[in-house]
């Protein structure tokens, strides 16, 4: 089941005139912190989801909201595809969802005597894929070469998708009625894994107040365009990263392989993954260069879900996979030396 949402510029309207200008880090610092803005309206409370969804988006990744329902992970993927003007399509994973659904299928046109291709929804700037972990394994796979190599494959053919393209997932905990696991090669295409959580009171109260009266998502408007997504995404990658904190990286990365509370570490995937989020995430913070409290900041939100505990680890100690993994991760941080002047 598929929710299309499109957004394009009028026919004969002109883009602002900041969308001609040159990307520079004040250019960068001033646009990027419009459209937190902008998604800040719907989302109350929540900066960190804001801010992983933006990493997500600028660093080319995809990401992963896993909460219990109510909470905001559709809206939130909604409301940053309400601030750009591009394509955004919604898809609701449901047991009964195929993989053509979401892929696209060819078509046989009989008056013209060939096979039309029909593009899925997965062909958008933005797709929110809401509850994915309520379809099966086989529907879930269709989305692997669109989240790792941007483009589908179907009959044969390679269909490039639009760029700049994320995907926004959102999915139940796992004790919840109807829900499948996503396998680990799944979870590896995912840049980043948040959780929501429930807002505070002072926030859920404004929240009452604001649907009163309407849904604040109409009020949101683009405030930039793809293209503009585009030129961000090519700036954030000359930020510097020195070989020290590459190295840095890749020691927390094979920590994590060899640590005995884990049964599976971090990917070379991963590791990369970091380096290009701590590079938005540096830029956020109007730097050129990356330092390792950039890395640390983000290794739990782009690690913590493609590690597996060791399950003997698990029932000594007596605790959750999640909490052994996030436990592995402090210690894994405490043991790994620190470069000294990484600039």
């Amino acid at each position: 089941m598929t929710d299309d949402q499109t957004t394009m510029t009028a026919p004969g309207a002109t883009a602002p005139a900041h969308e001609a200008t040159r990307v520079d880090a004040s250019v960068f610092s001033e646009t990027t912190a419009a459209l937190v803005d902008s998604v800040s309206k719907v989302i109350d409370g929540k900066p960190h989801a804001v801010r992983a969804a933006l990493v997500c988006l600028l660093a080319e990744g995809h990401l992963l909201i896993e909460d219990v329902p109510g909470v905001g992970k559709t809206m939130l993927a909604r409301a940053l595809g309400n601030s750009i003007r591009a394509t955004v399509r919604r898809i609701q994973f449901t047991p009964d969802l195929l993989p053509s659904d979401v892929t696209g299928v060819s078509v046989y046109d009989q008056s013209e005597g060939r096979f039309d291709f029909k593009p899925g929804a997965i062909f958008a700037h933005i797709v929110i894929a809401d509850e994915i972990n309520r379809s099966s394994p086989k529907t879930q796979s269709a989305l692997l070469e669109a989240m790792e190599e941007r483009q589908v494959s179907v009959d044969g053919t390679s269909r490039p998708l639009p760029d700049p393209f994320l995907v926004v997932a959102t999915q139940n905990p796992l004790e919840m009625e109807g829900t499948y696991a996503l396998p680990e090669a799944q979870r590896d295409r995912f840049m980043m894994r948040i959780s929501m959580g429930y807002p505070d009171a002072e926030n859920e109260a404004l929240m009452l107040r604001q649907r009163d009266t309407g849904n604040p998502l109409d009020a949101v408007r683009p405030v930039i365009t793809a293209e503009r997504v585009a030129a961000l995404i090519a700036w954030a990658r000359t930020v510097h990263v020195s070989p020290a904190v590459e190295e840095y990286a890749v020691a927390l990365s094979r920590a994590t392989r060899e640590h005995g509370d884990l049964r599976l570490g971090a990917s070379p995937r991963a590791t990369l993954q970091l380096i290009r989020a701590a590079k938005v995430w540096a830029a956020l913070e109007g730097r050129e260069y990356v330092i390792p409290d950039d890395v640390v900041t983000l290794l739990e939100p782009v690690f913590a879900h493609r590690l597996i505990a060791a399950r003997g680890a698990a029932v000594s100690r007596g605790r959750g996979g999640v909490d052994l993994v996030s436990s592995a991760l402090e210690q894994i941080v405490g043991s790994v030396r620190v470069p000294v002047a990484a600039r």
